[in-house]
């Protein structure tokens, strides 16, 4: 792999990343000021966005670095050989990527730029959701048709924000961008580690049970 490509690759995981969390916060921030107060509906265009925002991004930056936005399925495609780009890399421009796009939601909708979340999410339902969300995430990208991943993706995730009582984060990078928004996804720094360690969990249990190829 050339060093451009490799360039163009990390990239393209910082910018998708950004490009996600920017959409979930974002219709988020959105979605709550003008539900009056109504969290279902609020959900409801939250997810929508979601699943629209997701689908383009996996169509447009897939062809570039495989769209993975996400350090568990990096990890996951990793440890079962159907990834031969840099881990590291890739982990560390999902964070990146994670923390920029909050950002910009906040310059975009006049916050303050810099914030910590209070939304607690803590609890056994919630870790328990957040290992099945991930073992659902991780099953589909396995096993999914490469032309049909981006939309089987998306609908995952979008179903996925309704039948999970965590709200289907599965993603260590999404959790580090919503710990830096107290909004409507925002999720508290105290109830973090317990999310990434129920996602890292199912990696595990993935990693141990999937067949290589």
């Amino acid at each position: 792999m050339s060093a451009a490509s490799t360039r163009t690759r990390l990239l393209a995981e910082c910018l998708g990343t950004a490009g996600l969390l920017a959409v979930v916060v974002g219709s988020g921030v959105m979605a709550e000021r003008l539900a009056g107060g109504n969290a279902a509906v609020a959900l409801l265009a939250n997810t929508g966005a979601t699943v629209l925002g997701l689908w383009v991004l996996i169509e447009l930056l897939g062809p570039l670095s495989g769209a993975h936005f996400n350090p568990a399925v990096t990890l996951t495609l990793k440890a079962l050989r159907r990834f031969d780009g840099p881990v590291a890399g890739y982990i560390a421009a999902q964070l990146l990527g994670a923390a920029l796009g909050v950002l910009a939601v906040h310059a975009m909708f006049e916050l303050p730029l810099l914030q910590l979340a209070a939304k607690p999410r803590e609890g056994a339902a919630q870790w328990l959701s957040e290992g099945v969300a991930t073992l659902c995430l991780l099953a589909v990208v396995l096993r999914a048709p490469p032309d049909r991943a981006p939309a089987l993706v998306a609908a995952t995730v979008g179903a996925g924000y309704w039948a999970t009582a965590s709200t289907f984060f599965a993603n260590p990078a999404a959790v580090f961008g919503r710990m830096l928004s107290d909004s409507f996804a925002g999720i508290a720094p105290a109830s973090a580690p317990g999310f990434v360690a129920a996602e890292l969990a199912a990696v595990l249990l993935v990693w141990a049970l999937w067949p290589r190829r």
